[in-house]
């Protein structure tokens, strides 16, 4: 080893490693690479190590162009040389009609090996295979000895489900409780309660192995119709489950309709005797509260071991004969518990309590932290499991069981919580006296927030929830329900090795973690730092709730040590400067579970909550704020396709696919949203259909869209729509340094001679780069626009004097150079131009307006009066430079990392945020 790696890049690592908390040291002792599956073909358990029993399993899965006709079948076959029943659907399609993605689904339970591998061949069909019964009046499901009836319209969303013939569960139903005012201190409350009402079924599959049934409506009382949602009811061969996918829009008056209950409830029929009844919860890890409806333990009297060990355990008693007398003939003194609760307020703790019936006291039975959200009712003849995924993450929940004393006990999962105070979505401040554009300017100057009134309103968010229910023969023992609650906890989840996604060229710019020489091993060793500094700060910050689980915060408070929750467009970052793409692209190549799930909980915040799904927005994404709606910038560049491709491909999940279809027309949003409004001297009319797009931040967004429009159907006039675009960029004088011009709507076209140069740091980086490395894989007939887009990636981060000599303008608005060295990077390859190279590596490693090698080791303990709680801060971190810095890393380390040891000697001592590490570091 030569000195320069010994004294200088094992120095920066011990540095880091001392001074980074336990967390990060863990990052970095991790392997050198995460396991990527037996070869190229192969598909494996996200969590490396195969499930002791799953419901079903769906995953997406590339195909390198041309290798696999549209019409294609595949067989699936594991490890241990089994073969897998299967089923297959197309996903995405190359430019010349063959497969880039297919969809698959296996059965529950099936495929438990570590590895599988998917080849074209015909599938085998499931033992016990799916199939859907279609009636006029109804849809039934029917997997084995399970049976699903659900209507095609009105109150029920499920009529009944049956096992082996008995009925176990019936009349599935949504709820939603709503007050004209948040609490009794603005005066009388009125509560009404909503019915949902299904307007529309559709059968999306039909089996063999899984059957998918998608229903909408809106929820209903009176003559009012509010809050739609769409249900999608999936279906596997072999499980014991039905999965629901529950999304809905809030489309009310955030001053007078105040949400206090969203729920889904039914009933359980049932025939057991009172002491054979049971009821479930789970708690934290494999914690089990369970109890009878009428409890034979703890009496003054015995009823025989034989009679509570059989309670305890949820299974039949040997009955009245032979019980002790002494209890036999007292049983009706003996309090039959009918309802039950399991409330979680916050992320740190729940409750349970329990009563006889209605008119009578709750009892408290147990508190303790967090509830994994599963429960049961039911007895030893069959009962009813209900589940709701995140339940602690997503608080205020709660999960109720009515009237378990009567013939049909009722459950209900609640997604808001009537424990909890009113949802109140109303704007928090009154305007700050901010009544035109120049206040508002001004606002934006101190507290960075885009404020204009009316306009932070929070009409169109939506948030999607799954909820799981069981129809069982019998009560799960104590060990299979904490099973249950564990693959609640952790999902088991089938995806494509990173090995299977390079071979198939899929995802753009990256290649697989390489610590194979010093200097890559730092870059890597931050980039994992900075993941694990990030879901440490999730749970030591509390990032969770209904509307804020999945985001992250966007600026650092050091002097408070918190992020700037409260301050403006500091607060939350809904997906500005795209951390979604960091995290999706960390895990791509690396495979971790934990960066997965961080990545998965992201997109199925950033997609519902931080875009509007209908009203004069629609479409649209709205810029970071203090709440994840209140920001009156509307741009497509939170919206953004791009970031949701990568969970839709590698899961195929149906509900990210309608997010990513509805945005195709998005850019008819912007006749009613002037992005550039607010800027002085922003024109008053443009031509007729016609409205302001930036190249970056608005017209890549949309080819976002567009391009993942045409690869799921094949239809060329999304293609043609961006091709348009295309063309009229790179017929313009300065091209893509022209930033922006007036878009015809009708024709997809830019208009304008496009002559005065106008630079933006944001431009290029929300999916601009991503987008554009998978377009060119696709479209390859149009250098004029390919040139102009390198010209834009070479010449960004010139030296001035190439810059104006490029342009003949100043060298005004490129910040952010740490991120933007990856578009010099793209540019040296596809130029063959190894000083670019050398000059990517330059910029990566410069600092300037970035985070910079060394931010990890600058992570400190705060603890004492000066915090709330002891927490591990980075004093200057920032979403924006973490996402930046990581894309950046990724990237270049793809496109030019064979460069990055010659480059070294030439590199100046890097900088950190706050801190210089000095030259002896580097």
């Amino acid at each position: 080893m030569d000195p320069f790696n010994r004294r200088d890049f094992l120095r920066t690592a011990a540095l880091a490693g001392a001074m980074a908390p336990a967390a990060v040291q863990a990052a970095q002792a991790a392997p050198q690479t995460a396991p990527v599956g037996l070869d190229a073909d192969g598909v494996r358990w996200l969590d490396t190590v195969p499930p002791a029993a799953h419901e079903g399993q769906t995953f997406g899965l590339p195909w390198p162009r041309g290798t696999q006709k549209a019409k294609a079948s595949f067989t699936l076959s594991s490890s241990d040389g089994q073969i897998v029943p299967v089923q297959t659907w197309p996903l995405a399609y190359w430019p010349d009609g063959s497969l880039k993605w297919t969809g698959h689904a296996i059965p529950a339970d099936a495929g438990r090996t570590p590895f599988l591998k998917v080849t074209p061949g015909k599938p085998v069909a499931p033992t016990g295979a799916v199939s859907v019964r279609e009636t006029p009046d109804a849809v039934e499901i029917v997997a084995g000895e399970q049976s699903w009836l659900i209507p095609r319209k009105g109150p029920v969303v499920i009529a009944r489900a049956t096992v082996a013939g008995r009925e176990t569960l019936r009349d599935v139903c949504l709820v939603a409780l709503t007050q004209d005012k948040p609490d009794f201190d603005d005066g009388p409350v009125t509560e009404t309660r909503f019915e949902g009402e299904v307007t529309s079924l559709v059968v999306e599959q039909k089996g063999p192995v899984r059957a998918v049934v998608k229903l909408e409506g809106k929820h209903c009382q009176g003559d009012r119709a509010w809050l739609p949602f769409t249900l999608r009811l999936y279906v596997y061969a072999g499980a014991r489950s039905l999965r629901i996918m529950h999304s809905f829009v809030f489309d009310g008056d955030e001053n007078r309709d105040f949400i206090r209950g969203l729920g889904l409830v039914g009933k359980a029929p049932l025939t057991d005797a009172l002491y054979d009844r049971h009821v479930r919860f789970s708690g934290e890890g494999d914690g089990v509260w369970g109890e009878g409806i009428r409890p034979l333990t703890g009496l003054r009297r015995d009823p025989g071991k034989a009679w509570r060990d059989a309670q305890v355990a949820g299974q039949k008693t040997p009955g009245l004969e032979g019980m002790a007398p002494t209890v036999s003939k007292r049983l009706d003194l003996i309090p039959a518990w009918g309802d039950f609760t399991l409330s979680q307020p916050n992320s740190d703790g729940f409750s349970i309590k329990k009563r006889t019936k209605a008119g009578h006291g709750w009892i408290d039975a147990v508190t303790s932290g967090r509830a994994t959200g599963l429960g049961y009712i039911g007895g030893a003849s069959g009962g009813v499991a209900f589940a709701l995924t995140d339940f602690w993450k997503r608080c205020p929940t709660r999960l109720d069981i009515r009237h378990a004393q009567t013939d049909a006990a009722e459950f209900t999962v609640w997604l808001w919580s009537p424990d909890a105070p009113a949802m109140d979505l109303r704007f928090y401040h009154d305007g700050l006296g901010m009544t035109d554009h120049a206040a508002e300017r001004e606002g934006l100057e101190i507290t960075y927030e885009d404020y204009e009134k009316n306009w932070g309103r929070p009409l169109g968010i939506a948030r999607t929830n799954e909820i799981t229910l069981w129809a069982l023969p019998t009560t799960p023992s104590r060990q299979d329900f904490a099973a249950m609650a564990g693959r609640l906890r952790e999902t088991p989840r089938l995806v494509a090795t990173p090995a299977r996604l390079k071979a198939a060229q899929v995802f753009g710019l990256w290649s697989p973690v390489d610590r194979s020489t010093p200097t890559r091993r730092v870059i890597e060793d931050q980039n994992d730092g900075l993941l694990a500094f990030y879901m440490k700060d999730v749970e030591q910050r509390r990032w969770y709730g209904f509307w804020n689980h999945g985001d992250v915060m966007h600026t650092y408070d050091s002097d408070r040590h918190v992020w700037r929750y409260d301050i403006g467009g500091f607060a939350w970052a809904n997906s500005e400067l795209s951390p979604d793409l960091w995290l999706w692209l960390s895990f791509v190549r690396s495979g971790r579970a934990d960066v997965f799930r961080l990545a998965e909980a992201m997109t199925r915040h950033t997609g519902e909550v931080d875009v509007c799904h209908l009203g004069p927005y629609k479409g649209l994404g709205t810029r970071h704020g203090v709440q994840h709606w209140a920001d009156s910038s509307k741009q497509p560049r939170v919206s953004n396709a791009a970031y949701r491709r990568y969970y839709y491909y590698l899961t195929a999940d149906e509900r990210v696919g309608d997010l990513m279809h509805d945005l195709v027309g998005s850019d008819e949003s912007l006749t009613r949203v002037d992005i550039s409004r607010k800027l002085p001297g922003a024109p008053q009319s443009r031509p007729e259909g016609a409205v302001d797009m930036g190249f970056g931040t608005s017209w890549s967004a949309l080819a976002a869209a567009w391009l993942t429009e045409w690869e799921r159907t094949g239809d060329k006039r999304w293609r043609d729509r961006i091709t348009a675009g295309m063309d009229s960029i790179a017929a313009m004088k300065q091209q893509w340094f022209a930033g922006g011009a007036d878009f015809d709507l009708k024709t997809g076209k830019f208009l304008g001679k496009g002559e005065t140069v106008s630079v933006s740091h944001l431009n290029a980086v929300f999916g601009a780069v991503e987008t554009h490395a998978e377009l060119f894989q696709l479209i390859e007939d149009h250098p004029a626009y390919r040139n102009a887009w390198l010209d834009y990636c070479q010449f960004y981060n010139a030296p001035d004097a190439e810059f104006r000599a490029k342009t003949g303008a100043p060298a005004k608005g490129r910040n952010l150079k740490e991120g933007h060295s990856r578009l010099t990077a793209y540019a040296a390859v596809q130029r063959k131009d190894p000083a670019l190279a050398q000059r990517a590596w330059q910029e990566f490693f410069s600092g300037d307006a970035g985070l910079g090698i060394g931010a990890v080791a600058t992570e400190r303990r705060i603890d004492g009066p000066a915090v709330i709680e002891p927490i591990i801060e980075i004093p200057r971190v920032s979403t924006n430079a973490s996402s930046q810095w990581g894309l950046a890393a990724i990237q270049n380390l793809a496109l030019v990392g064979d460069a990055l040891e010659a480059a070294r000697a030439n590199l100046p001592a890097p900088k950190a945020r706050g801190q210089d590490l000095g030259k002896d570091t580097f």
